[in-house]
This record gives C-alpha cells, structure tokens and sequence, in this order.
C-alpha cells in the first residue's frame, strides 16, 4: 500500500499537469530565476565574508607587530598598554607564567586557548583562531619575547546582514520581474499556438476543410502548421475520393437496378393480369429469369468489389511469407469454377513473395477474370509467372484486340471502362483493385501489347528469399495435421 509520503508527489503531479503552458513557464521563469538569485548571494556572500575576514586578519597581523615589537624591547611585563577607548580593536598580553594583563577599562576576552598558551611558551610562532562564543571574536597570537601578545576583533556580521537583506530586495523584485516577463513571454511565443488552436476549432466547427492555416512563425511552430495543412490536404483527399466513390457507385449501380426493376415489374404486372404464361412463353420466360439471375450476380459482385474498394488499405489479413505459384494455382481454379467455359494456360515456377494471401489471390483473379472477356473462345488465357532479378513477375495475357493507346493511363483508374467494353458485364472496378493491392505490397502494375494482339498485363512484385525447408516441411506437416 502506498503511504502519504507516496500520495502527495502524485497529487502535486496531477496538479502541475493541471496547469496552462503560459502558467507552466511563469512558474518556471520566476523559479529559474529563484534559484539564480539564491545561487548568486551564496556565492557572494562567500566572497564577501572571505575578503572582510582576510581583511580583519591582515589587521590584527600588524597591530599584533605593533606590540610584539614593544613587548620584545621592555618585556611583557612592562609594556605600556593604554587604557582602552571604547571601541576598536582589544589586546592582551600573556606573561611567562600564563597570567595575563588588560588596558584599563577594556572588556574581558575569553580565557586563553590552550593553543595560545603554548604559543607562549615558544611552542608555535603565532596562532590564528576564532571564538565561538556568542560574541565571536577573531583573536591572533603572535610570540614576543618570553611570553605572547594578543590582539582580537570582535566579529561583525551586520555588512553581510545588510548584504543578506539587499540580495533578499533584489531577488523578490527579480522574481516578480521574472514572472512578469516569463508570462509576457509565454504570451507572445505561445501567440502563433493560440492563432493554430483556433484555426483548428474554426476548421472543426464549420467542417471546411478547404482553408489552409497561414503559415507563420518559424522553426517548431512552422514545421507544426506545416503538418496540420498536410493533414487537411490528406482529409481533403479522402473526403473528395470518398465522393467520388460514392457517385461513381451510385451511377454504376444505376444501370443493374434500372434493368432488374424493369424486368421484376414485367413479371408482377403479368402476373396480376394472369396472363404470364401466354405473354412469355416458356422459352421467353426461361431467358427473362436467366437475366434477372445474371443481375442479381452482377450486383452482387459490384457490392462486393465496392465493400474491398472502400475498405482501401484496412485488412485484418496478416502478412506472411507464401509461394506466389500456390496463389496463382489457386487463382485459376477459382476462375474455372466461376466461369466454366474459359481457358487457363498456367507457365509458373515457385517464386516466394511477403504478402497477405487472400488479397493476392483476389488480385489474380481479377487479372484473369479481365483475361477471360476479352480473349476468344478457341484461345486461352497465358499466365506466366516467374523470377526475374529480385523481383517477383506475373504476367496475364490474351488474344483479345488489345486496348487502345488512349485507354492505356486509365486502364487501372476505378469505375473506368473503354468505350469497347461497354457491352461487356463488369464495373470497371476488378483492375482498381489489382493496382490497389499491388501498391500496398510494394510492387507495380503495367499494361502492355501481347505477342498475341491482345493486352498483357505485368504485375512486379518483391520476391523474399524462400523459407528454410526444415521449416517448410514443419509447416506442410502441421497442416496435413489438421
């Protein structure tokens, strides 16, 4: 369990998330400058208490001289101390035997260290040293003749006081002007952001995606304005391919339910009259119901090429390592099944591609199904696949009239047909689709002129190096297993 001591960091981390940017930087700026302060007295009051101390001892130094030159030439004993004039520096001087003498009327010092004691005694030549009693004097003692000389200071603490509560003025009007500026400037730098923020609000509200953010300001704030725009021309994009989608269904879906809602009403109206068997005669009747069959199959595959169009990129379908000839193979015994009366000429050789196999197996199919309209009954559709450098090449041919030079940048645009094609069932989505899928598996699409006279459409994709055998049999044998 987490203590109060855990609760209260989190709790001032939820309170800080709270906070504007503009009071994010105020707080940062007047905290900056805190501690920029604080740091700054520290160090001068070091300098400033090292340089009075150097001072003071250089003083007590040569006033100590003074009187050690006294003492040495009469004797401690007999040096002349005048009395003490109420204020300066204080002065002792210790005899040979440790008693001590005082100017008259001076205040009492701390008793002798043990320390100045043996200065005294000629142990050590002279003693700097502190007191640390409430008074805090700086003494010095300083060997003359057959006893010490002693002169003290008391220590005066009220020029770094007087420091102290200056850099204190100094630094409250430093934070205040800190804040102050930190805020204008979070103000103004945070300016193009607020201008951003409200552009975006006004292209949610209104849903106009036309209107560009004006490009303003520079480094950060300019790559961000850049990105939003790319982001608007992309939604612009998408909306714009989404009508586009949506009229061209409409329109293509015209056609189909135009005629099967004729057809429907010719059957009820004669129905309601009772006279549908004299009307249509069996035969009549058989070939009416053929087309109403073939309606309803070619809308529903018009539904279901719209459904894989829409959907664009968005698959559930994993990308896996696969045998491209597998997915042909397959590919063409759907089309047989589809489409008894075509012709499949496979020419293929293992080739290993990455890529997501229902969606390459539908791209095929639709190559051949394309195939399949054009070329006549007595000749088959070619399909050859095979390696060629690092690249995977399918290829899809018929002996059908080719298609015109005009037709040609647009044979792979949805919804498109030739003008020769109009008779033709389909919706002119099946070749969208391949270059759809094609694209999103790094690979290229092309149209070409067949040795035959008919079209040839390539298809490169990246091959892969194949999967380790040992690998590949694990994996023949797991699906055998199942």
């Amino acid at each position: 369990m987490s203590g109060p001591a855990d609760r209260e960091p989190r709790r001032l981390t939820r309170w800080w998330r709270r906070r504007s940017l503009r009071t994010r930087l105020t707080v940062i700026a007047a905290t900056a400058i805190a501690v920029s302060v604080f740091v700054a007295f520290q160090v001068a009051s070091e300098l400033m208490d090292w340089e009075l101390r150097d001072t003071a001892e250089n003083q007590l130094r040569a006033d100590s001289r003074v009187l050690a030159t006294d003492a040495q030439r009469v004797g401690p004993a007999q040096v002349e101390l005048p009395p003490y004039p109420g204020s300066g520096r204080l002065v002792r001087v210790i005899l040979p035997d440790g008693s001590t003498r005082t100017p008259a009327g001076q205040p009492a010092l701390p008793p002798v260290s043990e320390r100045a004691e043996r200065v005294a005694r000629g142990a050590s030549a002279d003693l700097m040293e502190s007191n640390d009693s409430d008074e805090g004097y700086l003494i010095y003692t300083l060997r003359a003749g057959d006893g010490a000389v002693q002169v003290a200071r008391l220590a005066d603490d009220s020029p770094i006081n007087r420091f102290g509560f200056g850099m204190l003025l100094i630094g409250l009007f430093c934070v205040a002007g800190g804040a102050l500026v930190g805020r204008t400037v979070a103000r103004t730098g945070l300016a193009p952001i607020d201008r951003l923020t409200a552009a975006a609000e006004r292209v949610a509200d209104t849903r106009n995606l036309d209107a560009d953010i004006p490009d303003e300001g520079g480094g950060e704030i300019r790559r961000l304005i850049q990105s939003i725009n790319d982001m608007l021309a992309a939604l612009r994009d998408s909306r714009r391919a989404q009508r586009l989608l949506a009229e061209d269904a409409a329109h293509e879906l015209k056609t189909p339910l135009t005629s099967l809602r004729l057809n429907a009403e010719l059957l009820i109206r004669l129905d309601r009259r009772g006279t549908l068997d004299s009307a249509l005669p069996a035969e009549s009747r058989t070939r009416l119901l053929n087309d109403l069959g073939a309606q309803v199959a070619e809308l529903s595959t018009l539904a279901a090429e719209l459904t894989d169009l829409a959907r664009g990129d968005v698959s559930d379908e994993n990308t896996e390592m696969l045998d491209l000839a597998d997915v042909v193979v397959a590919a063409a015994t759907r089309a047989r099944s589809r489409v008894p009366d075509i012709e499949v000429a496979l020419d293929v050789t293992s080739v290993w591609v990455s890529g997501r196999p229902a969606a390459l197996q539908r791209a095929v199919l639709n190559l051949i199904d394309n195939a399949g309209k054009w070329s006549p009954a007595d000749q088959p559709v070619q399909v050859r696949l095979r390696a060629q450098g690092a690249s995977a090449v399918l290829e899809v041919d018929d002996a059908g009239p080719g298609i015109d030079a005009a037709d040609v940048p647009r044979v792979f645009d949805r919804f498109y047909r030739a003008d020769s094609a109009r008779a033709l069932p389909g919706s002119g989505l099946g070749l969208s689709i391949v270059q759809r899928v094609v694209d999103g598996h790094g690979g290229r699409a092309t149209v070409a002129r067949s040795a035959r006279g008919g079209a040839l459409l390539r298809v490169d994709l990246p091959a892969a190096a194949p999967p380790d055998p040992i690998a590949r049999l694990t994996a023949g044998e797991d699906t055998a297993a199942c």
